[in-house]
């Protein structure tokens, strides 16, 4: 028998169905029945008979179904229990069911907010689709007015092109176009379903698993998406599949994996597979040569581009420019001559300034860069370079930047060697030449002496019918000035020099420096372009931006252009004199040039210094035995003094004693200085310079002599004592007497002792002396005893008699001549 006897049992019931709407990514909704099921408690009431099939027994009910062993007492304290448990049931299903109608309550109010929102995008729609419809329509109707006239007798002129009498609006109701619209209006606001569209095909819901739908695993929204991806694509009219672009892939002599794979935009991972397929284990860390990536960018189907280290130069290779671009410059006046010959004076007198008070000693030891306005308004770029023989490679450099040359000669002195080499130097460089003849107010001025040299030298003045500009000048008096500007303007015209001014400036270096407060600053001369503040550049290894531009007279600029000079800050590190500057677009070029030829330079200074053979090793190693060094640390407070100081003291020396030079640099002396010497044991040569209190005080803890100087010359003689002290002492001999053997003497105790007379000079105890047998020389040393009769003596002078042995040496003969000499120390000097 069932215990439910055919009844409705007891418990869950009362199910309600509500509506949950679902939000999903990119603005999808969709609607959910979800059914909430209550359970059904059931509280009977005093007196009520027991259900059928119910377990329970209420009070006072047939004792005989009373289970066994239970009393009254204990059956009314279970019914209770009973009671009580059945309320709190009823109290909490009570509260789940308010939960539960304000969650509704709640879902229901964002569905009407998003069904709203949603109402209100389709109408916003719908009303531009109206107004286009509208539009399309004005369109047609006034298309239909032009072909009015061509319509044939009874034919609806009303009806527009493609429309019937159906589709106009009438009194029986809305035309087609109108119903239309009403029925997408109609499908807009329908609930979508899962077949309206692909999109809600694979989103699985809580109904749907509920209820088993379809009963298997549905697609994932990626998969979705790609499909959705691939059906745009295609509508675009695009391929479903990238085409593989091919590249021209840039190979230097050796390449990383990673930066091979980069090139080729390729996966790295595909790029290590090929290499293993080609026998090579190689991470995208590893660098490979050149043959084998070669081998990997053709079997990708890559172009290969062969490069090399040196093409990072090529950004900044020579242009040549339009003609029509070029305008005027100034011209690049270069003063030369000798020391003192009143080069610096002169340019003085023109610029109205006094620049030799500047200088120590009244000598010109760095490159000046002026620029002087004529009284016809012309401007003139001069460059003053030192007369001094230390300084040629400094000249060379301003005869290199130059278009003309001013030689200055004293006429009081004429031609001197330092004259000759500004002579050839002009010469090499190919400029025009101009003689400016100084001091002429001297009473014992000679110009006509001055033009005669100067034919030894092939210069032919025009005074000499020759084809060289010659002006008497006096820089104390300022005579001839004018002529002389005259001169050179005059030259210029006839040189045309021009300039772009609207490209990339390309200037050289003419001196560099290291200031305290401004970090490394050129001097630099503009040759082509305009440098402008914020380029960025690159001169020799060092690079950097244009932070300030400051002309000749101290004043900041914001641009230079050719031939103007000034000074640049801005730099990395202090570039060499004569380096050339040139501007580039980008940091990452300046530096990766920069780095390359700071690269070259020290592989080059490496394979210079650097023997290569075994036999070079041993030449060099017995070259070098028996030749005394001098190490010395010079640092200058500018490139060009460094460089003449270094090549002056490489001309110090001779086959035993030469001058190092270990380091020399351009700031203060500093403590990595001091130690630097301390190792070498070396002093510290300082120019127009000073150490750093740090340095000072090294210096004084390990003992390095520091000097300071202000003039080459004094640095130079000053080494050359050095020098000179470490040169062995010069040995010479000087003989003092003759004494001829007449005998031979045995004594005991003694030996052989020979009787002599003393023909020359004197004989000395402490002297050496020399055995001459038949002139010819057969024993050296020196005396173990010389006697004058019985006595020992310290001297005999010639014409006496005395007996000499030797120490050592018994073979003496009567007839022999022993030649008696001393040994004296010279001091030698380079």
């Amino acid at each position: 028998m069932s215990d439910n006897d055919g009844k409705k049992p007891l418990g869950l019931g009362g199910s309600r169905p509500s509506n949950v709407k679902q939000s999903f990514s990119h603005g999808r909704t969709k609607n959910v029945v979800v059914e909430t099921k209550r359970k059904r408690v059931v509280v009977p009431k005093p007196g009520a008979a027991k259900p059928a099939g119910s377990t329970g027994v209420q009070m006072g009910g047939d004792p005989s179904k009373r289970p066994a062993g239970i009393s009254d007492v204990e059956l009314e304290r279970r019914m209770k229990a009973l009671a009580m448990a059945r309320a709190r049931e009823s109290d909490e299903a009570a509260k789940r069911e308010a939960e539960e109608k304000e969650r509704a309550a709640e879902r229901e109010a964002r569905r009407a907010e998003m069904e709203a929102k949603e109402a209100e995008d389709r109408e916003r729609e719908e009303r531009a689709k109206a107004k286009a419809e509208e539009e399309k329509r004005k369109s047609e109707r006034a298309a239909a007015k032009v072909k009015a006239d061509a319509t044939p007798a009874g034919a609806d002129a009303s009806a527009l092109p493609g429309e019937n009498a159906v589709d106009r609006p009438s009194a029986a109701g809305p035309r087609k176009v109108d119903r239309e619209r009403d029925a997408r209006e109609k499908a807009a606001k329908a609930k979508p379903g899962r077949e309206d569209d692909g999109r809600r095909a694979g989103k699985l819901t809580l109904n749907d698993a509920l209820t088993g739908r379809e009963g298997g695993r549905q697609r994932s929204m990626a998969a979705m998406k790609r499909k959705q991806d691939r059906a745009r694509a295609k509508a675009m009219g695009g391929s479903a599949e990238r085409e593989k672009v091919f590249r021209d892939v840039a190979l230097p002599p050796a390449i990383t994996v990673s930066e091979l794979a980069n090139r080729m935009a390729e996966r790295v991972a595909d790029v290590v597979k090929a290499l293993m397929q080609n026998g090579i284990m190689a991470t995208q860390n590893q660098s490979i040569d050149a043959d084998t990536a070669e081998l990997i960018i053709e079997e990708f189907g890559h172009t290969v581009v062969r490069v090399s280290d040196a093409d990072v130069e090529d950004v900044i290779k020579q242009v040549l420019d339009d003609p029509k671009d070029l305008v005027s410059r100034p011209p690049i006046v270069t003063i030369m001559g000798h020391v003192d010959h009143g080069k610096t004076s002169l340019l003085d007198a023109i610029r109205n300034a006094k620049v030799v008070a500047g200088e120590a000693g009244g000598i010109t030891q760095h490159i000046g860069a002026y620029q002087v306005k004529t009284d016809s308004g012309s401007l003139l770029t001069f460059l003053d370079t030192p007369g001094h023989a230390a300084f040629t490679s400094m000249r060379s450099r301003g005869a290199q930047v130059t278009d003309i040359v001013v030689l200055v000669v004293a006429a009081d002195d004429a031609v001197m060697p330092q004259t000759i080499e500004a002579i050839n130097h002009a010469k090499a460089a190919k400029v025009p030449m101009i003689v400016a003849i100084n001091k002429i107010d001297k009473p014992s001025a000679n110009p006509d002496k001055v033009r005669t040299d100067l034919l030894m030298h092939e210069v032919v003045v025009e005074k000499m019918s020759g084809d060289v500009q010659d002006v008497e000048v006096s820089a104390l008096t300022g005579k001839g000035l004018d002529n002389l500007l005259e001169s050179i303007a005059l030259q210029a015209e006839i040189l045309e020099l021009k300039a772009n001014p609207d490209r990339a400036a390309v200037g050289a270096v003419i001196e560099a420096q290291l200031d305290v407060g401004r970090g490394p600053v050129a001097t630099v001369l503009i040759q082509n372009g305009t440098l402008r503040q914020g380029d960025i550049f690159v001169v020799g290894e060092q690079y950097g931006k244009v932070r300030a531009l400051i002309n000749d007279k101290g004043e900041r600029v914001a641009e230079a252009g050719p031939a103007v000079p000034v000074e640049v800050l801005g730099l990395n590190g202090t570039p060499e004199a004569g380096d050339v500057l040139n501007v580039v677009e980008t940091d990452a070029q300046a530096r990766e040039i920069a780095e390359y030829r700071e690269k070259a330079a020290k592989e080059k200074r490496a394979a210079a210094g650097a023997a290569t053979t075994l036999e070079q090793l041993m030449a060099n190693a017995k070259a070098n035995q028996n030749v005394s060094e001098l190490p010395i640390v010079v640092k200058a407070d500018v490139q060009g003094s460094a460089e003449a100081i270094v090549q002056a003291m490489e001309k110090i020396g001779n086959d035993e004693v030469r001058v190092r030079v270990l380091h020399s640099g351009v700031g203060a002396i500093t403590e990595t200085d001091i130690g630097l010497a301390e190792a070498s044991g070396a002093p510290v040569f300082g120019f127009n310079v000073r150490a750093n209190a740090t340095a000072r005080n090294s210096a004084n803890q390990k003992g390095v002599e520091i000097r300071y100087y202000s003039v080459i010359y004094d640095l130079v003689d000053d080494v050359k004592k050095a020098a000179s002290g470490l040169l062995s002492a010069e040995i010479r001999e000087k003989f003092i007497g003759y004494a001829t053997i007449k005998d031979v003497f045995k004594v005991s105790n003694v030996g052989k002792v020979a009787g002599c007379l003393v023909t020359e000079g004197v004989a000395r105890r402490s002297a050496g002396v020399r055995l001459l047998r038949d002139d010819v020389v057969i024993h050296e040393g020196t005396l173990k005893t010389l006697k004058r009769f019985k006595d020992e003596v310290a001297e005999v002078q010639s014409g006496q008699e005395c007996g000499m042995a030797f120490e050592n040496y018994d073979d003496i003969r009567p007839g022999d001549v022993i030649e008696i000499f001393e040994r004296e120390s010279v001091e030698r000097n380079l």
